[in-house]
């Protein structure tokens, strides 16, 4: 009995203190402070753990995000590259064919100059082809072949529907011209090895 008494009464001052009211002393209150910062700090790697992201996934979404835009950089980059090569090829195209229409204007002056040559050339003819005419026909094919300008070959050659214009059919005079150009009617034309008037012919059968 003699020693719980004892122990009830050991710091009677704590507990008058503490039956009083009065603030305890400020040992004690830094012992509770080191308690709850010690909890504080045992609990934030906790919270750091139970985050949204974390650093090696914030990492893989940065690798996807530059993949992708690597991704596009190239597909406009190649998308460029077909354009510039495309409007390079439109350009020379227009550059080749650009005088299409006034060579197109001028194949019936050459049409007339094949026939008067033709027909001053035919056995018995009373038509003359002077040697000043020639002169000016040969000249003016050869300036039109220089811009580009050919005539197509097609006598014997096989009939082509993407070249040739097919007047009427006729039967072959031989057996290895059928299918074939047995006459020309009128010539055709390439600018630049682009038709600009498909020849019109006479095909055996």
């Amino acid at each position: 009995m003699e020693q719980h008494t004892q122990n009830t009464t050991e710091n009677p001052q704590a507990d008058e203190q503490v039956k009083a009211g009065q603030d305890v002393p400020e040992s004690e209150s830094h012992e509770s402070e080191n308690t709850e910062n010690q909890f504080s700090e045992e609990s934030a790697p906790k919270e750091n753990e139970s985050g949204d992201s974390s650093p090696e996934q914030e990492s893989n979404d940065l690798e996807a995000q530059l993949s992708e835009l690597r991704d596009k950089y190239l597909r406009l980059m190649a998308e460029f590259d077909n354009y510039k090569k495309r409007t390079l090829k439109e350009k020379i195209d227009l550059m080749r064919t650009a005088a299409q229409d006034t060579m197109s204007a001028l194949l019936p002056v050459l049409d007339d100059f094949d026939r008067a040559k033709k027909m001053a050339e035919a056995e018995g003819s009373a038509e003359v082809f002077s040697d000043g005419v020639r002169l000016v026909y040969l000249k003016l094919y050869q300036v039109l072949k220089n811009r580009g300008l050919e005539p197509m070959e097609t006598e014997g050659k096989e009939f082509d529907p993407e070249s040739h214009e097919a007047i009427t059919d006729i039967p072959a005079p031989t057996e290895d011209m059928k299918g074939k150009i047995v006459d020309t009617i009128e010539k055709g034309y390439t600018l630049n090895e682009k038709i600009i008037r498909h020849a019109k012919v006479v095909v055996g059968r």
